[in-house]
């Protein structure tokens, strides 16, 4: 079996990294993620025949836009508790797609893993550090160092894990866009909004992205949210 590619390396050794020789597929990546020798800081990402490295820092929009969208889809969950919501840092493997990555949010709702379609791992010490299988919504905020990746590779393989919806959102500099993206035969399509709100089918509600600013100039990100 050939190695993968690895993307995202800095030119000069960086002591954050260091990718295992041994580690050539989904099941040796998924042993490295347990090992104590993962790195606890920065991104990796095993896509297919690639292992995607990001050690960059994260921006400040990326992050607040990242939490307006937890704030918004939680506050859903608090009236209608279908499923659960999770952020940044949780494991997502689809063996299918050949696929293990962080996605910047993920829904599931509580139909799919009693289904069995998506199921938590046990982490090596305790709790649950990795979902395994196709949740119903995956969220990437685009960023200079994940451009190719959430826009090329992971819309491919989210497709191929057959995740119904994948929102992607790009706030960098003046850019505030929003899609969600409905799963097809053919592929991802773009949902059409309507009077510029987006419609989940997975979580029955309309989505529109706003950019405001805060008191100091800064970006702030709100998301609306009203029933189908």
């Amino acid at each position: 079996m050939s190695a993968p590619t690895i993307s995202g390396l800095p030119a000069q050794p960086d002591d954050r990294l260091c990718i295992p020789p041994w580690v050539h597929d989904l099941d040796s990546f998924r042993r490295w993620a347990y090992s104590d020798d993962y790195p606890r800081s920065g991104w990796v990402s095993f896509l297919d025949d690639e292992i995607s490295v990001d050690l960059s820092m994260e921006e400040f929009s990326h992050n607040q836009v990242k939490g307006a969208f937890s704030f918004a889809v939680w506050g859903i969950l608090n009236v209608h508790p279908v499923g659960r919501f999770m952020m940044d840092r949780m494991l997502l493997t689809n063996i299918q797609a050949n696929l293990s990555t962080e996605p910047d949010g993920l829904f599931y709702l509580m139909s799919t893993m009693q289904s069995g379609r998506l199921r938590l791992v046990p982490g090596k010490k305790r709790g649950y550090t990795e979902l395994e299988g196709t949740p119903d919504m995956v969220l990437e905020i685009l960023s200079d160092s994940s451009e190719r990746k959430d826009m090329v590779l992971l819309r491919q393989l989210y497709w191929k894990a057959n995740v119904p919806e994948y929102w992607l959102v790009d706030v960098r500099g003046d850019t505030t866009r929003f899609d969600v993206l409905r799963h097809t035969s053919d592929g991802y399509v773009e949902t059409v909004a309507v009077d510029g709100w987006l419609p989940s089918t997975v979580l029955q509600h309309q989505f529109q992205l706003v950019r405001q600013a805060d008191a100091l100039g800064h970006p702030q990100f709100v998301v609306g949210v009203r029933p189908a």
